[in-house]
C-alpha cells in the first residue's frame, strides 16, 4: 500500500497541487445571456470550492464556437472579449490556494440547441436527436485551429492547465469511436487523427511547462462499443501526441445496451483508471462516485489512481475536500481559511 493520501501534494510539470482532490468539470447551464461568458454564478461556484480546499478545480466544458455548446447557456471561449470574466475566476481561485484548469471542448452532434449540429458523420446520437451534418475535411481542419485559439485565450486568462474533452460522446470522442465516425477521408481512416491534431495545436498555444490533461471514455457501453483494450490504445496514441495526464471516465457515447450497462455504485469506473495506469505507466485522475472519503483514500493508497475527481459530491458540499481529508486522517487544517478555523 502507498503512503499517498488525499492530503498528499502532487506535481506534474509546473503544476503543483496542495492535495489530491480534483473538482470534476460539471456544466452549470447558467449563461443566461447566451453569450458564453461566465457570470457571478460561475464566480461563486468555482471560488467557493477553492475556499473549500480543493487542490485542482476544472472549469466545466467550455466550447470553441457557439455551435459547439451543449446548450446555448453553456460557456465558451471563442472571443477575446470573454477572457476577463474567466480571469476574474482564476485570480480569485489562486488567492485561496487552489490551482484551476479549464475543459476545452465541442459538443458535436450533442449540441442540443443548435439547429444544425455537426459531427464526423451524419449519425444522430439517438432516436430523439437531430441528424447532424457531416463536417467537410476543410471544416475539420478549421475546427482544429478553433481548439488552439480557445487554448490561447485560456492561457491568457491565467489557467494553470488545459483539459481536452475526449469523453462522453462529444466531438473528439465522436471522431475516435467507430460507431460515430464512418468517414472515408483521412479522419475516417485514422480515428485518432483529429484528436492528435487538436493536441498538437493546443500544445502550440500552451507554455512548454504547462501540463495537458485529456478526459477520455476508456470504454463504451452501447452495443458494439469499444472495450478497455481499445481504450488503452486510444490513450497511448494521445499520450504519444503530447498529453501529460489522463482523466479516466467511461461511457456517454449513446444508450447503454442491457448487456453492457454498468452498475452505478461507488468507484464503478475505478477499474478503467487502474487498467490505463497499469498498462501505460502514466498518472491518472479517477472519477465516478468517489465522494466517500474511505473509497477515495483507498484508491490512492492502493495505487489505482493518482488524483481523485469528485463531481456531485462537490455540488452537495463545497467543503468536501476538507471534510474528506479530515475523515481519512489527513492534515486538513493547512487548507482551512483563517476566518473559518473556528468551524473546524
Amino acid at each position: 500500500m502507498s503512503t499517498t493520501n488525499l492530503d498528499s501534494s502532487f506535481r506534474i510539470k509546473n503544476l503543483e497541487l496542495r492535495n489530491r482532490t480534483v473538482m470534476a468539470p460539471m456544466c452549470q447551464y447558467s449563461v443566461h445571456e447566451k453569450d458564453g461568458t461566465p457570470t457571478d454564478w460561475h464566480y461563486v461556484h468555482y471560488v467557493s470550492r477553492a475556499v473549500g480546499g480543493v487542490g485542482l478545480i476544472i472549469v466545466e466544458m467550455t466550447n470553441v464556437e457557439p455551435a459547439g455548446r451543449i446548450t446555448d447557456r453553456c460557456l465558451g471561449l471563442w472571443a477575446d472579449e470573454q477572457i476577463p470574466a474567466f480571469r476574474r475566476i482564476v485570480d480569485a481561485a489562486h488567492g485561496h490556494g487552489a490551482k484551476i484548469g479549464i475543459q476545452i471542448a465541442h459538443a458535436g452532434r450533442k449540441a442540443t440547441d443548435d439547429p444544425s449540429p455537426v459531427a464526423p458523420s451524419a449519425i444522430p446520437f439517438d432516436d430523439r436527436s437531430k441528424t447532424p451534418r457531416e463536417l467537410t475535411t476543410e471544416e475539420v481542419k478549421a475546427m482544429v485551429l478553433k481548439f488552439g485559439e480557445a487554448t490561447r485565450r485560456a492561457v491568457e486568462a491565467g489557467f494553470d492547465t488545459i483539459e481536452l474533452h475526449g469523453a462522453h460522446g462529444y466531438l473528439i470522442h465522436q471522431f475516435h469511436s467507430p460507431r460515430s465516425n464512418t468517414r472515408d477521408d483521412e479522419y475516417g481512416r485514422d480515428l485518432t487523427l483529429f484528436g492528435r491534431e487538436v493536441i498538437a495545436e493546443v500544445k502550440r498555444n500552451m507554455p512548454e511547462d504547462m501540463p495537458l490533461l485529456f478526459r477520455i471514455s476508456a470504454l463504451e457501453y452501447t452495443e458494439g462499443g469499444y472495450g478497455i483494450e481499445t481504450g488503452i490504445e486510444l490513450c497511448r496514441a494521445y499520450l504519444e501526441a503530447g498529453v501529460d495526464l489522463l482523466h479516466i471516465s467511461t461511457g456517454g457515447e449513446g444508450v447503454p445496451s442491457a448487456e453492457r450497462r454498468p452498475k452505478v455504485e461507488p468507484a464503478f469506473q475505478l477499474h478503467a483508471a487502474q487498467a490505463v495506469k497499469e498498462a501505460l505507466g502514466v498518472p491518472v485522475i479517477a472519477v465516478g462516485m468517489l465522494d466517500d472519503p474511505a473509497v477515495a483514500s483507498e484508491a490512492l493508497a492502493s495505487g489505482k489512481a493518482d488524483l481523485i475527481a469528485v463531481a456531485r459530491g462537490l455540488l452537495r458540499d463545497p467543503y468536501w475536500a476538507l471534510h474528506a481529508i479530515a475523515a481519512s486522517g489527513g492534515n486538513y487544517k493547512a487548507a482551512v481559511p483563517k476566518p473559518y478555523e473556528r468551524g473546524f
